[in-house]
């Protein structure tokens, strides 16, 4: 390559970088729906439950439509499988059983990633084959797989490499090569491999590259293997959404259940979605919030996906009130009306706070965020702050107190448009009727239906008092809970799970809720978190266990 040409192409870069810059965001295509792509492909993308496409999306599939190259300039979670897989799964040939594509991954774990991801997108293109290969595995089995067919191979460099070198992989028919993640590829010292990978597939071809970042290396790659690419930037301050209020609470572990349900119940919000690290936390929690009441249910990757479709479903009719997800289960949702996001568990990566919370404040409307924060989490916190260029704000935990008043806020605001809004002539005579009738005040009914609303809230005020009174200092163990005393143990033949399933089974709570049982000959200590304490006192009262009668009752009072 001549010195002269090197230079054209860098003009070339510079000036459509600059073009893409001004240009980049005008209007275009937004809804996969108005793509020019096989129907098979929309209907995939549809049962994913995409809609809308991310700034990258938007601005990348149209020109690799058109057999453009592109350099792609976005973070790790911004929808670039899409953004390349969609254009790939247009343009491969599914009578031809060879390789047509190939996308380069800098590990495994994302050639696995991708593999997978653009499978899910060509779920309806059942002659498409996709096989993610990379060191590690056997490579006969690889080997096999190619031979049977493969029109798409997701893989590492040295991998790659190894299969052209015994020519298990033959370039003659691949049209579209794909760098993902393009700079982490050049940090693992892959750039030879890729250039003898792009130097042995015919010139021909349709190169995408994606970078989170664009370093000296990487510009040398597109002005080298790349003819006039089109240049998308999709920077950082983009990812963000400017209306959201974004808030942060220092709690403990334990007591993160309780913390949730003050929020939910003191802000209110109609749709909101709860973000878990693991499905197993997603799994304990919906449990939790339904036994609290609330409409509540769960979506993670080990839910086969007609359940996950089903959960989907009822959440954007709002059947389902709060949405407990991980986020890989989260990435297909994609609903507008979502008032406010909850970080269960802090993000392990900046970028997935980023677009958990933009699940919230979509099209114009205000959202809310909050995040819970766990001990020395508070300096991941701060990395996400700096990321983020936003305020998180410090915020107290809404007491009970901050609770009620806040229902009763509410409850007026409604008193105020029926009385606004509504002909209220015939609800006044029944009032004053009954006035009349019992020698009552307009006031004192008006207080007695606002107690009965809030389900007595006095009442609750001083059943709370007398409830922290009750179970002062229990002895427990863990913090956030209350031990009790029940009056049988070991000797009467009663073993740990007897008690367990009492619990469960009167209280209708979940057993991983109940903590440390300890059996003597003749009593036993449970705890229960103290928020349900009281519940399970109630509960308990006239219980037997095994054919015997039982006393449960405070420790402190024994």
């Amino acid at each position: 390559m001549t010195n002269k040409k090197t230079d054209r192409r860098d003009h070339t870069y510079r000036e459509n970088n600059h073009k893409e810059e001004q240009t980049g965001r005008n209007a275009g295509p937004t809804q996969f729906s108005e793509l020019a792509v096989k129907p098979e492909i929309t209907k995939a993308v549809a049962r994913m439950g995409f809609e809308e496409m991310t700034p990258i999306q938007a601005k990348a599939i149209p020109p690799q439509l058109e057999g453009l190259d592109v350099v792609g300039q976005a973070q790790t979670g911004t929808g670039k499988t899409a953004a390349f897989g969609i254009p790939i799964l247009q343009k491969v040939d599914p009578k031809l059983r060879k390789p047509q594509a190939i996308v380069l991954c800098p590990t495994r774990e994302l050639a696995i990633q991708v593999a997978d991801e653009i499978r899910k997108l060509g779920k309806y293109l059942s002659s498409i084959k996709i096989l993610p290969i990379y060191g590690g595995q056997d490579i006969s089995k690889q080997i096999r797989s190619l031979k049977a067919g493969v029109q798409v191979i997701v893989g590492t460099p040295g991998r790659v490499m190894d299969h052209l070198r015994r020519k298990t992989i033959r370039c003659d028919h691949i049209h579209t090569v794909v760098l993902d993640e393009a700079d982490e590829m050049l940090d693992m010292g892959f750039r030879e491999d890729i250039e003898t990978i792009l130097s042995d597939i015919d010139t021909d071809r349709q190169t995408l590259l994606f970078s989170a970042t664009m370093p000296r290396p990487i510009l040398d790659l597109t002005r080298i293997y790349q003819k006039d690419p089109v240049v998308i930037k999709v920077v950082r301050k983009e990812l963000t959404v400017p209306n959201i209020t974004q808030y942060y609470y220092e709690v403990r572990p334990k007591n993160k259940g309780e913390v949730l349900s003050r929020l939910l119940d003191f802000y209110a919000p109609k749709l909101s979605i709860v973000f878990c690290n693991t499905k197993r936390a997603v799994d304990e929690l919906t449990t939790e919030l339904q036994n609290r009441g609330y409409f509540a249910e769960g979506l993670h990757g080990d839910m086969k996906q007609t359940m996950r479709d089903r959960v989907m479903n009822r959440f954007r009719n709002g059947r389902t009130d709060i949405l407990v997800a991980t986020d890989v289960a989260a990435r297909g949702i994609d609903v507008d009306n979502v008032d406010a996001v909850f970080n269960y568990d802090l993000p392990q990566d900046e970028e997935y706070y980023v677009h958990r919370i933009g699940r919230t404040g979509r099209a114009g409307k205000d959202g809310m965020a909050f995040s819970f924060v766990v001990g020395k989490e508070v300096y991941k916190l701060k990395d996400i702050r700096r990321y983020c260029k936003a305020k998180i704000k410090v915020r107290p935990i809404p007491s009970l107190n901050d609770v009620r008043e806040t229902r009763v806020e509410k409850i007026f605001e409604k008193v105020d448009a029926r009385i606004q809004n509504e002909d209220m002539d015939r609800y006044i005579d029944m009032v004053d009727r009954f006035v009349n009738e019992q020698d009552y005040t307009a006031m004192d009914v008006a207080a007695a239906l606002l107690a009965d609303i809030l389900g007595n809230a006095e009442g609750e005020e001083i059943h709370e008092r007398n409830r922290d009174d009750l179970f002062g200092d229990t002895g427990a163990a863990e913090e956030g809970m209350v031990r009790l005393f029940i009056n049988i143990g070991k000797k009467l033949g009663i073993r740990p799970g007897d008690i367990l399933g009492a619990i469960a089974g009167e209280t209708g709570i979940s057993g991983r809720l109940v903590g440390a049982i300890d059996m003597y000959d003749k009593y036993t200590f449970v705890e229960v978190p103290r928020e349900i304490a009281a519940d399970v006192l109630e509960a308990m009262k006239n219980v037997k266990i095994k054919g015997k009668s039982v006393n449960v009752e405070p420790a402190n009072q024994k």
